[in-house]
């Protein structure tokens, strides 16, 4: 009667009630326990990601802070000189040194304009035949100078990256506050380290060269190059293979220079682009010569490593073929030192400056 007045199930009534529910209950803790597994596994994806590009930057700032330490000069850089507060100037050398040879003839030449204010840069190239007749100096061809200074350094004192700023500077009519000497195995280096890069190959090229290991063989068309092939388009003149191809002169090597920083920009913007930024850094400081000093080689990275290459204004300078010289267009010259002066003094590039947004969409 009690047990009856209780208002409890029967005992096993009230077993099998607990069975049920004990199923109910398990099948909970179990999406439960699903749903936690699966939020622990993304948060710790996430948190694995989020270190690993910590490690990742730290290992490039590290890396990066240790080759420019060792390749530019131990100078003060005062803060109003800073790259990023004032406009500065560069002249660039691509030089054709490598161990198999063992010369130094600048087969590239730029100057460089820099403007912090409007994120933009100028460059100005030149044809390596160039004639150069300036007061004071030896007419020459333009890519002869470099190795004459280096093989008068002893004499004079003079090292040939001053010698050759002191004489562009006069030549464009403006100061070169500094200079940086690249050779053909940089330029390999960083080609690869971002990947490769896209080109349209505007020819077939074919050229051999014991000598050195040169031997360019490319086809017309749409290309992926490594760094090899790279250097072989942008240094490609004429043809020694059978049957021969259609040869280039100084002209169409600028261009092509051209065509290939930009490909690299863009490069550089890319997935392989951030994987191979250590690597870019590491072959650079290997195979690059510049009296830039450190801290100032720092603030340029700092000013300019979001530009836009649509804020990259490439001018190359043309002009005409009368052996063994190139002699320049002059208005094309002019313009272009024009186009120096304007980028320093803060003309060139305001448009894009002045839009507010970076070619990612970012507000500057």
């Amino acid at each position: 009667m009690s047990s009856n007045r209780s208002g409890l199930p029967p005992r096993g009534q009230g077993q099998r009630g607990s069975t049920k529910g004990s199923k109910r209950g398990s099948t909970r803790k179990r999406k439960s326990s699903g749903l936690k597994r699966f939020f622990r596994t993304v948060l710790t994806l996430l948190i694995i990601g989020v270190i690993g590009v910590g490690l990742y930057a730290g290992y490039l700032f590290y890396t990066a802070d240790k080759v420019i330490d060792a390749t530019g000069t131990s100078g003060e850089v005062a803060p109003e000189k800073s790259a990023k507060v004032k406009p500065i100037t560069m002249l660039l050398l691509g030089t054709d040194y490598r161990p198999q040879t063992g010369t130094h003839l600048s087969d590239v030449m730029m100057v460089i304009a820099m403007n912090p204010d409007t994120k933009s840069a100028t460059v100005v190239s030149l044809p390596r035949d160039t004639k150069l007749e300036l007061d004071g100096y030896k007419t020459n061809k333009l890519n002869a100078y470099y190795p004459n200074f280096l093989a008068a350094e002893k004499k004079s004192g003079i090292p040939a990256t001053q010698e050759m700023k002191t004489m562009m500077s006069k030549f464009f009519g403006i100061n070169i506050d500094y200079v940086t000497v690249l050779n053909f195995q940089g330029f390999r280096d960083v080609v690869d380290a971002l990947g490769g890069v896209d080109v349209n190959v505007d020819a077939n090229m074919c050229y051999r060269d014991t000598a050195d290991g040169t031997n360019i063989n490319l086809k017309k068309g749409e290309q992926h190059l490594n760094g090899e092939d790279a250097l072989g388009y942008v240094r490609y003149r004429k043809s020694n293979c059978s049957p021969k191809t259609k040869g280039s002169d100084d002209f169409d090597r600028n261009r092509r220079q051209n065509e290939v920083l930009h490909a690299l920009i863009d490069q550089a913007k890319s997935l392989n682009g951030v994987m191979g930024a250590g690597k870019v850094i590491e072959s650079v400081g290997k195979n690059l010569e510049t009296d830039l000093e450190s801290q100032q080689m720092k603030n340029i990275i700092q000013a300019y490593w979001n530009i836009s290459k649509e804020n990259v204004d490439f001018m190359p300078v043309t002009g005409d073929w009368k052996s063994p010289y190139v002699y320049l267009h002059q208005d094309e010259l002019e313009a272009a030192k024009q186009a120096l002066k304007d980028q320093l003094d803060g003309k060139a590039g305001s448009a894009q400056a002045n839009s507010g947004e970076t070619e990612d969409g970012q507000v500057n």
